[in-house]
């Protein structure tokens, strides 16, 4: 059985990006999923940003899901750190997922 927090952030409005993170007890090692029209061309760059800034906070197992739609690296960064945050002070103890 593992533990999970969640957290979100952004939108799915033009130039934005719908993010989940999904902190796991089991989880090993970040996971990103990427999912929108910038996909073919940045999909390498959004990884890389959306590791870089959970690693930054000191996360090292979660899931990662963006809903991009167009939005920049800066506001991808942002809604992935907002995002872990919220997950991190989520409320109460960790829910029990079978």
């Amino acid at each position: 059985m593992t533990s999970e927090r969640t957290g979100i952030a952004g939108s799915l409005e033009s130039c934005d990006a719908l993010v989940m993170v999904i902190l796991s007890s089991g989880a090993e090692a970040p996971e990103v999923e990427i999912d929108g029209p910038s996909l073919p061309a940045f999909g390498d760059s959004m990884k890389i940003a959306a590791l870089e800034t959970v690693r930054s906070l000191g996360i090292t197992g979660c899931r990662i899901r963006v809903q991009d739609r167009g939005a920049l690296d800066c506001t991808l960064r942002a809604r992935v750190e907002t995002a872990a945050r919220r997950a991190l002070a989520g409320p109460g103890e960790m829910r029990e997922v079978k």
